[in-house]
């Protein structure tokens, strides 16, 4: 066979498998790093078939080659996505607990880069973490994120407990702590029923409020004296009047935020006391305890300074029962240092879920340890320390003078007009500072 029917043969040969356009003659075999033996073409090889393609007139042959890497790399990114979705999303709560200081509460104020929250660094952990998309970060209501409680600024916690959408990553407890700082732990976390709700669910919540013990000294002695210790008579005066919240009452007097016709204003207190007191650094302090099933902004701040004021002898004791009626009575607000909201209870959750086979009940009684121990290393030297330093509780004693104990105001003459409600999404169950 002459040279003339070979050609002819091996371009009949050419065209048969597609290779060969009428104007750009044979297509190389190599003209892809996926044609062929898989082999990329040479620099060389490329611009020439760049160059071919260009002068076919073909559209958009000039920008073949720019666009193949990021057409690569949107492939890799929604490979990465699809990779990522396939992994189980749950309904999940978190214990938490963090020390408040230098936090300007635990909801975030989305916009308000200024005001540097708890949620800030937990919502960042979860994104870093991979264990919510980041657009989830940005409007936390597309992973049904809800908090407990709400407190506020300075407020610390032993154990908060928030709910919400996760990817359930491998080691997710620890990728999400990898990416806190040391004063905020996620200790436990707990698969919950889809409808969940860790607001609506909660029964009550209970917080504690730790203050020096000079704090109940009587007002001729000095309010700086740090040899005082709290005699067994005193302690037993204190916890009488504390024993006098327990129960359903009108606490409009105990916040900004009601009237006393309002029916929120009503709250009822399971407990309240006070432990025995113990010496830190020389310092004697004590621990007030308190269950209710919700508190408003400043309740707890503003129940225990009234007892102060009794115990100390600037307020007489009918002043409590007052407290509850139409009158509107003028009762100090203790330092936010010392209170820490301790434990939130589930019980009905519990009894219908809490042992269905497939739930766990939200006791956390395998992470009692990990709570005492975050307690004992952030939030007790917390209080001392800036307590000793700022002397916020001293300074506050020296106000309770300046209270009028015996004026009373009729809501109802004008006087002490009621306080409309906050707006929609301000207050929260849960002592807001």
């Amino acid at each position: 066979m002459g040279a003339p029917s070979l050609r002819a043969a091996a371009g009949a040969l050419w065209r048969a498998c597609g290779l060969w356009t009428p104007r750009l003659g044979p297509r190389p075999l190599c003209s892809s790093p996926m044609a062929g033996n898989g082999r990329a073409p040479s620099p060389g090889g490329a611009q020439r078939l760049q160059d071919q393609k260009a002068r076919s007139g073909l559209p958009g042959a000039a920008r073949f080659w720019e666009e193949a890497e990021p057409q690569a790399k949107r492939l890799r990114s929604s490979e990465a996505e699809e990779r990522q979705g396939k992994l189980p999303k749950r309904k999940i709560v978190l214990l938490m607990a963090y020390s408040g200081k230098g936090y300007h509460g635990m909801q975030r104020n989305v916009g308000s880069s200024q005001f540097k929250t708890i949620e800030d660094d937990l919502v960042s952990a979860l994104v870093r973490s991979g264990c919510i998309p980041e657009n989830h970060g940005e409007d936390m209501r597309k992973m049904s994120f809800q908090r407990c409680a709400r407190t506020d600024k300075g407020v610390s916690a032993a154990g908060q407990v928030v709910s919400l959408k996760v990817w359930m990553i491998d080691d997710i407890l620890e990728k999400i702590n990898s990416h806190l700082p040391s004063h905020i732990r996620i200790l436990g976390l707990k698969r919950v029923t889809g409808g969940f709700n860790s607001k609506n669910k909660c029964d009550a919540r209970t917080y504690f409020y730790m203050l020096p013990t000079f704090a109940f000294a009587h007002k001729d002695r000095d309010a700086q004296d740090e040899t005082y210790r709290l005699s067994t008579e005193t302690l037993q005066q204190v916890n009488r009047l504390l024993a006098c919240y327990k129960g359903t009452h009108n606490f409009h007097n105990f916040t900004s935020q009601k009237g006393p016709w309002e029916p929120s204003a009503r709250r009822y207190i399971l407990e309240m006391y006070c432990e025995e007191p113990f010496v830190r650094e020389g310092l004697e302090f004590a621990v007030i305890k308190v269950k209710g099933q919700s508190f408003m902004m400043h309740q707890i701040r503003k129940m225990v300074g009234l007892v102060v004021a009794i115990v100390k002898g600037y307020a007489p004791e009918s002043v409590l029962e007052r407290s509850w009626g139409e009158e509107k009575v003028d009762i100090p607000k203790a330092p936010g240092l010392g209170l820490v909201l301790e434990r939130v209870h589930f019980e009905k959750y519990n009894q219908r879920f809490g042992n269905d086979g497939l739930h766990e009940p939200l006791d956390w009684a395998q992470e009692e340890g990990k709570v005492a121990a975050f307690k004992e290393q952030y939030i007790y030297p917390t209080i001392i320390s800036t307590e000793r330093d700022e002397r916020s509780m001293a300074q506050w004693l020296s106000t309770l003078p300046v209270h009028d104990f015996s004026a009373t105001a009729l809501v109802a003459a004008g006087i002490g007009a009621k306080v409309p409600s906050p707006p929609e999404g301000r207050e929260g169950d849960g002592d807001t500072d």
